[in-house]
Formats: structure tokens, C-alpha cells, sequence
């Protein structure tokens, strides 16, 4: 059934594609930006996005599409940066990107009290909320957001329902199931009426992903230490313009002790195997010495033990999909999956230099406390590939709000690859040059536990339940498709039935009439 499920569903990105290029493309060359519909003839995941929000209806998919490709071209999308946004709204901070809710999605923070009404600046504010909803489509690609509309000391001179409704168009049309859940913190009993309002804009769906809370149920969504303290919580986060809030990647654990910064004087420090001690790049109170690490030669060494699975390698959760980037192919391509058996506790990265030259690379975490990474600072040479081993250190476990990023870049062929002609070369190298991929921790549940969880709190939804609950939207769009063509069946067996008993009838009363006939002629 899944296998006859995933064709059906192939058919239709393929169909949705081929009625796109030829209903809408064909029309107009101007009409849409040409990057977009080259990302739509691309990505299976896009179009797949698309379908699953329309329930797989192509009609109504095309006319979602075509709404949301022009959009992105009526906001030039894919050309808006920080310095095509005024620099007040960045500084104001009543939009902006920062924490996670209690099932990893990234919170998308709308502080009502700092929103005026004013028609000057409403295209520029569509037009900043655009430029995040894009810019964490780009690093996070497939991730839901949950949105949090901060109510605290707002009234009736914040509420801008023009602006509200193209905040649920943008989730709606423009981004695909991109919403996990909108949470409605501390709303004034006086806008009560303004948002029966705003359900009338929303589908059954989207109705049911509304969250009303308070104070004092909050944290049913989102944990304290990513609440501020006027919500109860624990995050002293302080918004302030420049630079942009973005999760705070930092060096992860060594095997063989703290990855060091990478400033000159650590440099030396390196060089010289000081026995001085540093400080970690997560700041943790023990500090340990740093160990000179031949990267190469362990790189090296994995090769030739490769058929003897060595034992950093043993146990690691080998990768089944790859992301196809520009320097390096990275498997996985979205998710390193931990679980809490002992077995579960490993997972592999591997790179693939796809270029003619070496390729430096170093992993970044949210959480560098929790995990070791070896290598974690190294290079790759052309057409080479290598492998990384992220295991969990001490007695931590894996959380959904975790996140890696993999950062490379081209070097040139005169270039070191030891440790301290790394290090200079990552302080020199631009930012530009620099291509980031990010993965997303995904934790595995035994059957018992997502059973105990379902009976315990029905109300939750981990990862694993909205891939249930996808798969389960698929069958339903099936099995309604199903049941039309069979009601059409249905009708159509009718009609031929009761066809078939007319001429049965016409003929039965010809040939009743012709023998009427024949008797009196003969009589």
C-alpha cells in the first residue's frame, strides 16, 4: 500500500509539473521569477509541500502555486537582503527569529505592543516578516515554525488586520506547511471580536493549530529556558540590532579535548603544545589541555581500517540520503537520528569533495556540550571523501532543538592542511566563499514509548507522529479520490442499467407491436 501511495504521489508532482509548465509558464515568461520555477521543476519537496496543503487536488495545487510564485516575484523574493529592509524595523525588534518550542520548532516571535497601524509602512512590513519567513527557508529548509503573537500591554491600536491576514496568507499560499502551531499569548478579552474575525481567514486545519494561552499554560508549548522572564521563563535573550539573532553555533567536543578559538595566540599555543590550559568554546568551568591532533592521519587511518570497521567508527548510524552542495555532497542531508539505546548514541556525517581542489571543513553545534566530533576541523581532498563521527558525550541525550552545521570552503592547492594553517585560513577565508549546510537532531522512539506517549498525552506530536499524520493525510486524499471515481462508477453503471432496460423496453414493445400487427394483416 505505502509503495502503490509513494507512485500515486510521484505521479501527481509529475502531473502537477507538466500542467504548471504548460497552463501557466506557457502564458507568460515574465510572469513568475525563472528561479523559482526551476526550484519547482527541481525539488520533489516543494511541489510535494503544495500537494499535501491542497490534499493532492492538482487543480487547486496550480492555482496555490501560481498565487505564491507571483508573490515572490512582486516581493523580488529572492533578491531581498538585510540592506532592502529599513534599518528601523530590524532595530525595533517586533519581528524576529529566536528559541525553540517543546518539539523543536524554531519560534517566530511577533511582539504586538511594538506594532503601530500605519498605511506608509505596511508594504514595508509584509516585506520584512517576507525576508524571515525566506531567510529560514533557506537555512532550514523542510522545518516547520511555531509563531508566537507576544500580546503582553498591546490594545486595540496594535491589532492591524490587513497585516494579520497577510501574516496567515504567508503560511496559508506562500509557505506550504510551514506552520506548526500559532500560539496567541495573554490576548486581551477586547480583541475577542477582532479575531473571531481572523478564524473566518483560516481553514479547519489551520483553526485547529490556534493556541490560546496565558501565563500560566505557556509552557504546555514552549520550555522556560526559551521564555522570556515576563512570560515565566528563563531566557535572558535580549533582542538588539546588528547583528541578526541566529542560533549560536560553536565548536563541538574533540575526541581528544575542547576545540580551541582559532586566534593567533591559540595558534601558537597549538604549535607549541603548551601546557596551559584553555577554555572551551562553550565556557564550561573544567578546563582541559589541549592535545595536538594530526587530522590527516587519522583521515588517513580510517581509510585503511575502513574494511576492518575501526572502532570509532563501530556503532555509528550509517546515512541513507545526501544533500548535493556546491563544495561537498553531505549525508546526511537533513537529520542525524539518536536514540537512547547505547547503540543509538553514534551517527556518521560523511563528506564528498565534489571539486578539483582540497576542501576545508569544521562542524558547529548549538550544543557543544553534548556532543564529540571527530574530526571536527580538518580538510578533504579532491574527489575524496570523509568520514565523521558524532556520538553523545557522558550521560547527555538528544534533543529536537539541537542543530549542526557543516561549514566548507575551496582551498587553494598551495594551502596547509595542518592544524594551524586551518586555523589561519578560516580567519581569512570570506564569508562568501563559505558554504554552510545545516542538520537537525531527530530522536528515535522505541514502538513502546510512542504508544505510552500517545495514551499518555494524545495531544503531543513528535516528529514521528506527523509523519503518521502525513502519511495518513496521503491515504485519506487517496481513499477520497477513490471513493469519487467509484461513486462515479457507480453512476455511470446506473445510467448504462437503466439505458439497457429502455431499449429492453422500446425493443419488447417493437416487437409486441409488430406481432399486433401481423395478426390483423393476417386476420
Amino acid at each position: 500500500l505505502f509503495y502503490a501511495l509513494q507512485k500515486d504521489i510521484e505521479r501527481k508532482i509529475e502531473e502537477t509539473r507538466q500542467r504548471f509548465k504548460s497552463e501557466y509558464v506557457g502564458e507568460s515568461q515574465d510572469k513568475y521569477d525563472s528561479r523559482d520555477v526551476e526550484r519547482l521543476f527541481k525539488e520533489d519537496a516543494l511541489v510535494e509541500g503544495y500537494l499535501t496543503w491542497r490534499q493532492f487536488v492538482v487543480e487547486d495545487t496550480l492555482k496555490m502555486i501560481d498565487e505564491s510564485l507571483q508573490w515572490r516575484k512582486e516581493f523580488t523574493l529572492n533578491d531581498l537582503t538585510e540592506s532592502s529592509i529599513p534599518r528601523w524595523m530590524f532595530e525595533s525588534g517586533a519581528v524576529f527569529l529566536h528559541g525553540y518550542d517543546k518539539e523543536g520548532n524554531k519560534l517566530f516571535w511577533f511582539r504586538v505592543k511594538l506594532h503601530i497601524k500605519d498605511a506608509k509602512t505596511i508594504l514595508d512590513k509584509k516585506r520584512y516578516v517576507a525576508f524571515w519567513l525566506e531567510r529560514y527557508a533557506k537555512r532550514e529548509p523542510g522545518m516547520p515554525l511555531t509563531v508566537v503573537f507576544d500580546m503582553s500591554e498591546s490594545g486595540l491600536s496594535n491589532i492591524d488586520m490587513d497585516f494579520v491576514k497577510y501574516i496567515i496568507n504567508c503560511f496559508k499560499v506562500y509557505y506550504p506547511k510551514f506552520l506548526s502551531k500559532m500560539i496567541m499569548y495573554e490576548m486581551p478579552w477586547i480583541m475577542n471580536a477582532a479575531w473571531k474575525i481572523v478564524k473566518t481567514w483560516l481553514g479547519p486545519e489551520a483553526i485547529s493549530k490556534l493556541k490560546f494561552v496565558t501565563k500560566s499554560d505557556i509552557q504546555t508549548y514552549v520550555g522556560p529556558e526559551h521564555l522570556p522572564p515576563h512570560m515565566g521563563g528563563t531566557d535572558q535573550f535580549k533582542y538588539s540590532y546588528p547583528p541578526l539573532p541566529d542560533d549560536d553555533f560553536q565548536s563541538p567536543i574533540c575526541e581528544n579535548g575542547p576545540i580551541v578559538s582559532e586566534d593567533e595566540s591559540d595558534i601558537k599555543d597549538i604549535e607549541s603544545e603548551s601546557k596551559e590550559t584553555l577554555e572551551s568554546s562553550f565556557n564550561s568551568e573544567q578546563s582541559l589541555k589541549p592535545k595536538k591532533v594530526n587530522f590527516l592521519e587519522d583521515s588517513q587511518k580510517s581509510e585503511d581500517l575502513d574494511r576492518g570497521e575501526p572502532g570509532r567508527l563501530r556503532g555509528a548510524r550509517k546515512p541513507t540520503t545526501t544533500f548535493k552542495g556546491t563544495l561537498l555532497d553531505i549525508s546526511p542531508s537533513e537529520e542525524l537520528r539518536f536514540g537512547a539505546k547505547e547503540s543509538e548514541r553514534k551517527c556518521l556525517i560523511i563528506l564528498n569533495n565534489v571539486t578539483k581542489n582540497h576542501v576545508a571543513f569544521k562542524v558547529r553545534t548549538t550544543a557543544p556540550e553534548k556532543y564529540r566530533v571527530k574530526p571536527s576541523n580538518s580538510s578533504c581532498e579532491p574527489g575524496a571523501s570523509v568520514d565523521i563521527v558524532v556520538s553523545l558525550h557522558g550521560g547527555f541525550q538528544a534533543s529536537p532543538q539541537d542543530r549542526f552545521l557543516v561549514m566548507a570552503a575551496e582551498m587553494e592547492s598551495s594551502a596547509g592542511a595542518g592544524v594551524s594553517e586551518l586555523a589561519l585560513f578560516w580567519k581569512e577565508v570570506s564569508k562568501a566563499k563559505v558554504m554552510e549546510h545545516r542538520l537537525r537532531c531527530h530522536l528515535l522512539e522505541s514502538p513502546k514509548s510512542i504508544l505510552s506517549n500517545l495514551s499518555e498525552s494524545p495531544s503531543a506530536t513528535s516528529n514521528e507522529h506527523q509523519d503518521l499524520q502525513s502519511t495518513l493525510m496521503r491515504v485519506m486524499a487517496t481513499n477520497s479520490r477513490l471513493e469519487q471515481k467509484l461513486d462515479s462508477c457507480v453512476w455511470t453503471q446506473k445510467v448504462l442499467v437503466l439505458m439497457v432496460s429502455f431499449l429492453l423496453a422500446l425493443t419488447t414493445y417493437s416487437f409486441v407491436l409488430h406481432s399486433g400487427l401481423c395478426f390483423i394483416m393476417d386476420g
